[in-house]
């Protein structure tokens, strides 16, 4: 599948134009845009706008609602309890993430879990917002299941991503954005999309045997990430989702792509760690930024030619594309036909 590169002004504004159609508000439409053309740009289109016709389908079947108002259901203070009410998962974890990070300006550290909520995108996008405010930031999300057990033969976990950001130097703080699994579900809907076979290793098909078929892959199961570490890990980000908001957990989150007009359900779950505040007001930037700097010039093996601290590939996926962001050919064309069936102006060169 070929790639064009468009305007990353006309992207964000685009997208952003297909949000206020369905009914969102103008800034609401624009976090949803920014998140997922943030995501393209950091080299990670499986979160990017290839989301967009998933969400606008859902939104016309029902199981998004795009006037739905994200409210505080339980709060004690720095442990925090939402509903999304079925919002887009960008304009709950905007609400929630904005709530944490004042509770934890409070109380020094806070917990705002989230129930009834939707797929909200990258984690590292909302983790990172807590470290541009000097704050450690956690976003987690659990999903559908789609890993074994061990030795199983059964999905019966989500790969549950968790990111981490951790302030340092100003723009460039310490992230950790990971699934549970060997690789997102994402790329390998776009492996099939392109027509591509996945690595071994990746995922199995329905009984459990190792495939390098994406439509296997797609009817099987992921596989953990370092075994039963990733497995144990995607239970505990599970729990603490799920059980946190009292929301869905398990086989009760059901398929991103299943029934559309059934809502997702998942749960997520965000913390803030007001590390600003610390030691005399100086904080833990210039630690961090030490120590990332030290993993850079570490020494590196035969053909390396550069280390990166975790964020820094991302970062400098971001700047490489600078005003221009590279998306497939066809969804170039996609969003451009949804704009024009929605009937606003905006378009991408495609």
């Amino acid at each position: 599948m070929s790639q064009v590169s468009v305007s990353v002004h006309a992207l964000r504004g685009l997208t952003a134009a297909l949000f206020r159609s369905q009914g969102l508000t103008a800034l609401r439409a624009a976090s949803v845009a920014d998140s997922l053309v943030c995501a393209d740009l950091e080299g990670v289109a499986s979160h990017g706008v290839a989301l967009v016709p998933l969400y606008l389908e859902r939104i016309s079947k029902g199981s998004v609602d795009p006037h739905a108002e994200p409210l505080v259901v339980e709060d004690h203070g720095g442990l925090v309890v939402m509903s999304a009410q079925n919002a887009l998962g960008q304009v709950s974890a905007a609400v929630a993430v904005e709530l944490a990070a004042a509770r934890a300006r409070e109380h020094g550290v806070s917990v705002v879990s989230v129930r009834h909520a939707f797929h909200f995108g990258t984690a590292s996008y909302w983790a990172r917002q807590f470290a541009a405010a000097g704050m450690v930031g956690f976003a987690f999300s659990n999903t559908r299941p789609l890993m074994p057990a061990p030795g199983g033969a059964e999905r019966v976990v989500g790969n549950n991503p968790m990111a981490i950001a951790i302030p340092a130097r100003v723009d460039e703080p310490l992230v950790v954005d990971m699934a549970m699994s060997a690789t997102a579900m994402g790329k390998i809907r776009l492996a099939e999309a392109n027509g591509e076979a996945i690595p071994t290793g990746w995922a199995t098909d329905a009984a459990g045997r190792a495939t390098t078929s994406a439509t296997e892959a797609i009817q099987g199961m992921l596989l953990p990430a370092a075994g039963p570490k990733g497995f144990g890990l995607a239970v505990a980000i599970d729990l603490l989702c799920g059980a946190l908001s009292d929301g869905a957990v398990g086989a009760a989150v059901r398929p991103l792509y299943g029934e559309l007009d059934k809502p997702y359900d998942c749960s997520h779950a965000f913390i803030a760690i007001d590390a600003a505040r610390l030691h005399g007001g100086a904080g833990i930037a210039p630690q961090v930024a030490g120590f990332a700097q030290a993993i850079r010039d570490s020494r590196r093996a035969p053909g390396t030619e550069r280390i990166y601290a975790p964020g820094d590939l991302e970062r400098a996926r971001r700047a490489g594309n600078g005003e221009h962001c590279p998306i497939a050919g066809e969804l170039a064309q996609r969003l451009n036909q949804f704009a024009a069936d929605a009937g606003i102006p905006e378009r991408v060169a495609a």
